[in-house]
């Protein structure tokens, strides 16, 4: 109990210090219905809440997007069940990023200063089909439902009148202006609610459309029926109600609703009880947290932001949101993103490939790191992983002083298992020391998958599925970053100065040498572009590239260095065999190339020879053995590079 008093304690403390608590509003309170409405001013926007007379346990509440005042049946009937109703107008901004900044701000104030529910109801009448969707996708971990009548689902079809709709001349312009498109931009345009709903399935958020059969400005063939095949391809719930009974004005596009109780219950039945998920906060060390990469994208309206990492940050989803987020949060920087994720690779290989794969390519100033899942799949050590993060932050902060960066140390089962085991994950501890030590940002993204899933927020089986994320998984972890993200800096800290390294031997100095330094060839081939002839697959970046080859026993070759580590990147397939290698004539030492995966795939694997040398000058011996690994199929040897650390 002392213990979790103390995270929740921290927790706050980190909260304030980097969320400044709202300034006090001016609140002038009237009356709607016979309720109390409380209004102010929200951002130089007018904004308002309903109060009931009776809360629900939990405050539950219904955000309404545009059109407030439209059948407000179903909100008098909520209020009377004890909802808030709450709206900030960001209306004719047809839910452009910078309305959904709006939102983001109104929707911390509500939870945060009125302690709202953490997931409301989204409701969307028209145009506010784009509001409701747009913020929905953008956090769909934050709702508990969604009710839309009529709702605009793709602007080509209103305001644009591409399809068989009547679509507005005049709104169809405002909108170009204001995401700043051409009529072709328009047509190729996918930031829409038609598009991007798995987050919203994954998190199985219900969905109810109340449409008119005869609705000539929306017709539901060019939105809500598309919307709802595409979710329900998802695995999404979703159903819709056509309003047959009344009169249908407007073309069909107002109508009145029926049995208004009924869509209340939908609404209150997805929402109490209120369920109050854990807070992404306690998860997050801020350290010197990101005021030098914030100062820059708003004085100098550019910013460079890289991504270091495995599968997990190659494969689409967090990081393409965090881009997003960044792009949307800072409208008016000009971003350079560098995705320098591959799969398979951990902090060794991110340390000896960051200045040819991120470095050539742009000084960041935000750099996000993950190697946890491969240093424990891969099998590296503590030492190894400080050696190699290390290696990363001391040549990040050697290029840029002003850097920022960001650790973050991903799920697996191998973690949740040591949690379960009272044990904290070696490379979850190795992530957090490295941080604290030189100031970086951390986040335990390991330890909130495992305590989610222990109180019952979701399964790993059918929601997080696999260390490769699901799309639930890549929401969750999209999250706790944007909520560092959203953490804005006191202030901007002076140049980093490089202390005193943790590791003597870290690699601050490593980086690729060429295959083509390599001398005294016996039987070793430098073959351009190297590609499998067996049929098993390799990873992009290992095929079609300059490879030295031996497939013989006694191949050989001589590589003389300068630098106090010497290592080979190597593809490890089939027929991986064994080396033996010297340095300096010294101590022969036997390496088996083959691993448990090379069955499967020619695997981009990185060995270190020794990595404890003298500075100075060296001689690497390297002889293919006559002896095999018993499950390997022949004896080669293929080296990418050779990785020196000077």
């Amino acid at each position: 109990m002392k213990t979790n008093r103390k995270i929740w304690f921290c927790a706050l403390m980190l909260w304030i210090a980097g969320n400044p608590v709202f300034a006090q509003l001016q609140e002038n309170i009237s009356k709607w219905k016979g309720f109390d409405k409380v209004e102010f001013t929200f951002e130089n926007r007018k904004a308002w809440f309903v109060k009931p007379r009776k809360v629900v346990a939990g405050n539950p509440w219904v955000w309404r997007a545009h059109f407030p005042d439209w059948h407000t049946e179903m909100d008098s009937i909520l209020l009377s069940r004890g909802f808030h109703i709450a709206y900030v107008n960001t209306n004719d901004l047809f839910a452009h990023p910078s309305a959904m900044q709006v939102w983001d701000s109104f929707y911390d104030y509500l939870v945060k200063e009125k302690q709202f529910s953490p997931k409301p109801a989204l409701e969307g009448v028209s145009r506010g089909g784009l509001y409701v969707y747009g913020w929905a996708k953008r956090n769909p971990d934050k709702v508990s439902c969604i009710y839309a009548e009529a709702p605009v689902c793709d602007p080509k079809s209103w305001p644009g009148g591409k399809g068989k709709g009547l679509g507005s001349e005049k709104d169809w312009a405002a909108f170009l202006k204001i995401y700043g498109l051409s009529e072709e931009e328009a047509v190729k345009f996918s930031d829409i609610p038609l598009n991007d709903l798995a987050g919203l399935a994954a998190f199985k958020v219900p969905i109810l459309h109340v449409i008119g059969l005869n609705d000539k400005y929306v017709p539901a063939a060019e939105n809500s029926d598309l919307l709802v095949q595409n979710y329900m391809k998802l695995g999404g719930p979703i159903s819709v109600y056509p309003m047959t009974r009344g009169e249908q004005t407007l073309e069909g596009h107002h109508f009145p609703i029926e049995h208004p109780e009924f869509f209340a219950s939908f609404i209150e039945q997805n929402s109490v009880p209120v369920k109050k998920p854990l807070p992404h906060l306690p998860y997050i060390e801020i350290n010197k947290g990101l005021g030098n990469a914030y100062e820059k994208f708003r004085t100098l309206k550019k910013g460079t932001v890289a991504f270091l990492g495995g599968s997990i940050t190659h494969n689409p989803g967090w990081r393409n949101k965090t881009s997003q987020y960044l792009q949307e949060h800072f409208p008016n920087t000009e971003f350079t993103f560098i995705a320098a994720g591959i799969p398979s690779l951990g902090s060794t290989p991110h340390a000896f490939r960051f200045s040819r794969d991120v470095l050539a390519k742009g000084i960041p100033d935000l750099l996000f790191v993950e190697a946890a899942v491969n240093d424990r799949v891969n099998g590296f050590g503590e030492k190894a992983q400080v050696r190699g993060l290390e290696g990363i932050l001391r040549q990040m902060y050697a290029a840029n002083p002003k850097a920022n960066v960001v650790m973050m140390a991903f799920a697996d089962p191998d973690k949740s298992a040591d949690y379960e085991a009272g044990k904290e994950p070696v490379e979850v501890g190795v992530h957090q020391k490295l941080a604290k030590y030189y100031g970086a940002a951390y986040m335990n993204l390991a330890r909130e998958v495992y305590d989610r899933i222990k109180t019952g927020e979701f399964s790993w089986e059918y929601d997080f599925k696999d260390l490769h994320p699901s799309p639930y998984g890549q929401e969750l972890y999209f999250q706790t970053i944007k909520e560092l993200l959203k953490t804005e800096p006191s202030a901007a800290f002076s140049d980093t100065k490089l202390p005193v390294p943790l590791d003597k031997f870290s690699y601050e100095k490593a980086g690729y040498h060429s295959i083509s330094e390599a001398k005294s060839l016996k039987r070793f081939t430098l073959i351009p572009a190297w590609k499998p002839e067996d049929n098993v697959s390799a990873r992009e970046g290992f095929v079609n590239v300059p490879m030295l080859v031996g497939e013989k026993a006694n191949a050989a070759l001589t590589l003389d260095f300068k630098g106090r580590g010497i290592g080979i990147a190597i593809i490890s397939g089939p027929d991986a065999g064994k080396i033996t290698y010297t340095i300096d004539g010294k101590n022969l030492r036997t390496l088996d190339l083959f691993t448990e995966w090379s069955t499967q795939l020619h695997l981009p694997w990185y060995l270190m020879l020794d990595d404890e040398l003298k500075a100075g000058r060296h001689t690497l011996q390297l002889t293919i053995s006559s002896d095999k690994n018993e499950k390997s199929t022949g004896t080669a040897c293929r080296i990418v590079h050779f990785l020196v650390n000077e």
